[in-house]
């Protein structure tokens, strides 16, 4: 697993040691790099991210090496989150430790949200909710969720799913505030 693009282009980072975490592919995050680059309004630089069930940090960490503004990881365990970005040395990261389905109250919204819940766990419904109401979605927000591919997924109340790809065993959704 490596960094694909940006300024830590082919960074290596380090991999789980058991199966309790599944990396998002290389090829599958290149691809949704780029759709995410059609589907945003401003370059990345101008984003916060936020890397839910952040596992490896890869997400987050490709992320901060295209230039985002500032990337922050919630994992219940961010062993192997920080771990990867002690390697990079951004400085622009910040960890929470927490449940996705009960996240604290927002500091301030985020521009571009991955989510990564363990597959059919019945996670990301919960987690996009609280996303919702602990005001970490704006009007201007991408909602990126990846599923198994054969895990539904409805668009929560007051989102709407704007593109849906299938890599692999993953489907990626991706949502923005209804109307927006």
């Amino acid at each position: 697993m490596r960094i694909i693009s940006g300024t830590l282009r082919g960074k290596k980072l380090l991999t789980p040691k058991d199966d309790h975490i599944r990396p998002t592919a290389d090829r599958a995050r290149e691809s949704v790099f780029n759709i995410i680059s059609s589907k945003l309004d401003e370059p990345l630089a101008a984003y916060d991210v936020l890397d839910i069930f952040s596992g490896t940090g890869a997400f987050g960490l490709e992320a901060a090496s295209r230039g985002a503004k500032s990337v922050t990881f919630v994992d219940l365990d961010l062993t192997l989150t920080e771990k990867n970005a002690a390697l990079c040395g951004f400085k622009n990261l910040k960890f929470i430790k927490a449940d996705a389905r009960k996240l604290p109250k927002a500091r301030h919204p985020f521009g571009l949200i991955f989510t990564d819940a363990p597959y059919n766990k019945n996670l990301t419904e919960p987690t996009l909710q609280a996303l919702l109401t602990q005001g970490y979605i704006q009007e201007t927000s991408l909602v990126i969720a990846e599923t198994a591919k054969d895990e539904l997924l409805p668009p929560p109340d007051g989102m709407e799913l704007v593109d849906e790809r299938i890599y692999g065993a993953a489907r990626f959704s991706f949502f923005k505030l209804k109307g927006k």
